[in-house]
């Protein structure tokens, strides 16, 4: 059985309260407020075994590094602002690919990323 760490603990806090997939060193800036002497090394451990854990998810976005975010959400997609890089969750599936397919086809799963700037570089 795997401890339960005030690093672990931290860091799952850090991904909840992001309310936005992180990466490594997001996570490890927002953790570093409750478990000060964290270091980027625990966070890669932890995140891979909370991983293994179902507790988190990683989100793999082509030639970039993955990003993490808690586990158990309902199906949903990203927005991936272009100016300062940061990913968003969006809430719920957006389209309905049903109709769109060939006949006979079977979708098992998809996968939608939209790509522009947030609230915050738009301005």
């Amino acid at each position: 059985m795997e401890r339960d760490t005030a690093q672990r603990r931290a860091i799952r806090r850090a991904l909840d309260e992001a309310g936005r997939p992180l990466g490594a060193l997001e996570v490890l800036e927002r953790a570093q407020r409750d478990v000060p002497g964290l270091g980027l090394a625990t966070v890669y451990r932890s995140i891979k075994a909370l991983t293994e854990r179902g507790e988190v998810s990683a989100v793999e976005l082509p030639g970039q590094p993955p990003r993490f975010e808690s586990a158990g959400k309902a199906h949903h997609h990203h927005f991936l602002c272009g100016k300062c890089g940061k990913l968003y969750e969006l809430d719920g599936c957006l389209i309905g690919l049903k109709p769109v397919l060939p006949r006979g086809f079977r979708l098992k799963s998809h996968e939608l990323l939209l790509h522009g700037e947030c609230g915050t570089c738009a301005r």
